[in-house]
C-alpha cells in the first residue's frame, strides 16, 4: 500500500473485506513523561503542558515539558550511547536490522492503540490513522531494517602505489523535530534511517501531538537499548528540512476526468488539508474546466464530516484554534479578492474546529489563496489554455515540493513532469508515497531527502582511507 491516504488500498479489491478495525478504549494515558536513556523522567523544572483532543476540545492529559536542562541530559545520554566502544556502536549491522524489525513488530501489535492515540491527538479519522499512518510507519521501519547491513563504501583506483577505499560512519547524535500533522509517520521517517546507520537520536515531538511518540518510547523499552529519545529541542549538526509547499496539479483535457477529480480531492482534503503535499493549486485545461468544477463540487458535498472515531467519517477537525482561524482568514481573502466560492467556505455549525471542505473556482495567480500555504481543506481550481502557460504558472511559486499531471498522453506526461520544478511529480495519481522512493523539495520546500536510499546519505559521514602499498614482496 502506498502511504497515500487511500484506505481501500489496504484491502483486497476482489475479496470480501474483513471487519473494519475499531478504536481502542483508553481510560488513562500511561506515558506522559520525558523518555531518556530507556527511562521515564519528570521535567527538571517541573513544568507540564496540556494536549487537547481537537475533535472535542477536551484535554486528554498533561505532558511533561522539557527545558534546556532536560535537553542537555538527553544529548548527554545519546552521546554516551553512541561513543566508540559502547554497546550500540559495537553492535553488528544485522543486529541493528533485527532491532528495527522488532520495533516494527511491536507497532503491528499496538496498531489499534497507536491509531486511536493518533486520532485523539490530531483529530484525523481513526481509519486513516490505522490504514495510512500506521501502515506507512511499519513499512518504513522494515525498509530501513533491510538496509542496515547494505550501507557500504567503494574502492577507487588512484595514482601510484596506493589503495583507496571509503566507509560510511554514523554522524553521532541526530536531532529530529516532528510536525503535528503526521506525528507517528514522521517519527519513523526520522528514526528509521538514523538508527539504521548506527546513530543515536533526540526527538522533539510537536507539543500539539506528543502521545504516539511517547507510546513508542514504551515499546522501545521492550526492544532494549535501541533509541535515546526525549521530548526536547536540540542543536542540529546537520539539517534536513521539509518546509511545505503550494503544490500544483495539472489536468489536461484528454485525462480521465473522474480519476483526476478523485485524486486531486484526495490531495486537497486528506488529513483536513493539513499536509505539506496538499494539492492546493489545481490547473484545469479550458475545454473541461466547467465539468471538472461541477464534478469536484458534487464530490466535496458528499464528504462525511464527523467524529474521527466513527468508521464513516473521512473528514475531522483542524488541529487547533490558531490553524482554524488562519484557514478561515485565508478563505475570506479568497472571497474578497474575487474568487468564486463553489462550496464550503465556513465552519461546521456547533462543531468546534471543523471546517467544511471548500472549493474556489475562477482563482487568479495573484490571490493569496493561490500563493500562500493554507494547510486546510481548501481547493483552488484555475483555468489554463496552453502547456507552456501552465508550466510557467505552476513553477512561479517559491515552493517546489510536489506536483501532479493528469493526461493519457505519455509524451505529454514525460515532458511536463520533466519541466516542473518539484522534488516529486505524480502522474495520474496523488500522494503516492513509498518508503523506497525519496521525498523532498526544491526551492523553499526544503533541503535533503527523506525515505529511500537517498535518505541514508543524511545520516552518515564518508571517510576515505588511503594505504601506501609496499613495492617489495615478502618471500
Amino acid at each position: 500500500m502506498a502511504q497515500n491516504g487511500t484506505i481501500e488500498n489496504g484491502l483486497a479489491r476482489n475479496a470480501c473485506p474483513p471487519p473494519l478495525p475499531q478504536p481502542v478504549k483508553i481510560p488513562e494515558i500511561k506515558h506522559t513523561k520525558i523518555f531518556i536513556n530507556n527511562e521515564w523522567h519528570t521535567s527538571i523544572k517541573g513544568k507540564k503542558f496540556p494536549t487537547i483532543n481537537p475533535a472535542t476540545g477536551v484535554k486528554i492529559c498533561d505532558v511533561e515539558e522539557a527545558d534546556k536542562a532536560d535537553v542537555d541530559e538527553a544529548v548527554k545520554a545519546a552521546k554516551a550511547a553512541g561513543q566508540r566502544g559502547s554497546e550500540w556502536r559495537r553492535m553488528d549491522a544485522s543486529s541493528r536490522g533485527r532491532l528495527l524489525h522488532r520495533l516494527a513488530d511491536l507497532l503491528e501489535r499496538e496498531r489499534a492503540v497507536l491509531a486511536t492515540l493518533e486520532s485523539m491527538d490530531t483529530g484525523k479519522p481513526f481509519l486513516h490513522a490505522f490504514f495510512v499512518d500506521l501502515d506507512g510507519s511499519i513499512k518504513t521501519l522494515r525498509y530501513y531494517a533491510g538496509w542496515t547491513d547494505k550501507i557500504h563504501g567503494k574502492t577507487m583506483p588512484v595514482d601510484e602505489n596506493f589503495v583507496c577505499f571509503t566507509k560510511h560512519e554514523p554522524i553521532g547524535v541526530c536531532g529530529a523535530i516532528i510536525p503535528w500533522n503526521f506525528p507517528l509517520l514522521m517519527f519513523t521517517w526520522k528514526i528509521a534511517p538514523a538508527l539504521a546507520c548506527g546513530n543515536t537520536v533526540v526527538i522533539k515531538p510537536a507539543e500539539q501531538t506528543p502521545l504516539t511518540a511517547l507510546h513508542v518510547g514504551a515499546l522501545v523499552k521492550e526492544v532494549g537499548q535501541l533509541i535515546k529519545a526525549a521530548a526536547a529541542k536540540s542543536n542540529l549538526k546537520r539539517v534536513t528540512l521539509e518546509l511545505g509547499g503550494k503544490n500544483p496539479c495539472i489536468v489536461f483535457a484528454d485525462s480521465d476526468l473522474q480519476l483526476a477529480v478523485e485524486e486531486t480531492q484526495k490531495g486537497s482534503f486528506f488529513n483536513q488539508g493539513q499536509a505539506c503535499t496538499a494539492a492546493s493549486r489545481v490547473y484545469v485545461e479550458e475545454p473541461v474546466y466547467d465539468e471538472f468544477v461541477r464534478l469536484s463540487v458534487e464530490r466535496a458535498k458528499n464528504i462525511a464530516i464527523g467524529d474521527p472515531m466513527e468508521p464513516r467519517t473521512s473528514h475531522g477537525p483542524q488541529i487547533d484554534q490558531h490553524q482554524f482561524d488562519k484557514i478561515l482568514e485565508l478563505v475570506d481573502s479568497g472571497k474578497k479578492e474575487g474568487a468564486t466560492l463553489e462550496c464550503g467556505g465556513c465552519a461546521v455549525k456547533d462543531r468546534g474546529l471543523f471546517i467544511h471542505p471548500t472549493i474556489f473556482s475562477d482563482v487568479k495567480d495573484h490571490m493569496r489563496i493561490a500563493k500562500e500555504e493554507i494547510f486546510g481543506p481548501v481547493q483552488c481550481i484555475m483555468k489554463f489554455k496552453t502547456q507552456k502557460e501552465v508550466i510557467d504558472r505552476a513553477n512561479s511559486s517559491q515552493y517546489g515540493l510536489t506536483a501532479a499531471v493528469f493526461t493519457r498522453d505519455v509524451h505529454c506526461a514525460m515532458s511536463v513532469s520533466a519541466a516542473l520544478e518539484a522534488g516529486t511529480v505524480w502522474v495520474n495519481c496523488y500522494n503516492a508515497l513509498h518508503a523506497q522512493a525519496p521525498f523532498g523539495g526544491f526551492k523553499m520546500s526544503g533541503n535533503g531527502r527523506e525515505l529511500g536510499e537517498y535518505a541514508l546519505a543524511e545520516y552518515t559521514e564518508v571517510k576515505a582511507i588511503t594505504i601506501k602499498l609496499s613495492e617489495q614482496l615478502t618471500l
